[in-house]
């Protein structure tokens, strides 16, 4: 009798909460900087066999290429998951949540106060 060594190998799952952690930490990468005063990216998945679809939720600072960050981001997170965990990313959706400029992030208010 013939045995099967992929078989016998047994299954390997990885939750789907890992893989949103290594997209996170992929989105953070590709980011020039997390703005001051902003959050750190952070990501939720759903997994479904081997594909994942991952949603990207970050704030940007203001003015930058908005374009350009989210699109590095999508690249970023799409080749960390694929690489590190080895599952078909059909999806990356990318969230700007908060733009953030240097006239919104100043203690002293401007203008006159009543």
């Amino acid at each position: 009798m013939a045995v099967d060594p992929v078989r016998d190998r047994g299954a390997t799952s990885i939750a789907d909460r890992v893989v949103a952690k290594i997209a996170s930490q992929a989105a953070r990468e590709a980011l020039d900087a997390v703005p001051e005063g902003g959050s750190a990216p952070h990501a939720s998945v759903v997994v479904h066999r081997d594909v994942a679809r991952v949603s990207v939720s970050l704030e940007l600072a203001y003015p930058s290429d908005v374009g350009r960050q989210c699109g590095a981001v999508r690249g970023r997170v799409r080749g960390r998951v694929e690489g590190l965990v080895g599952m078909e990313v059909h999806e990356v959706s990318v969230h700007v949540e908060r733009l953030h400029s240097s006239y919104t992030r100043q203690s002293t208010p401007r203008g006159r106060l009543s």
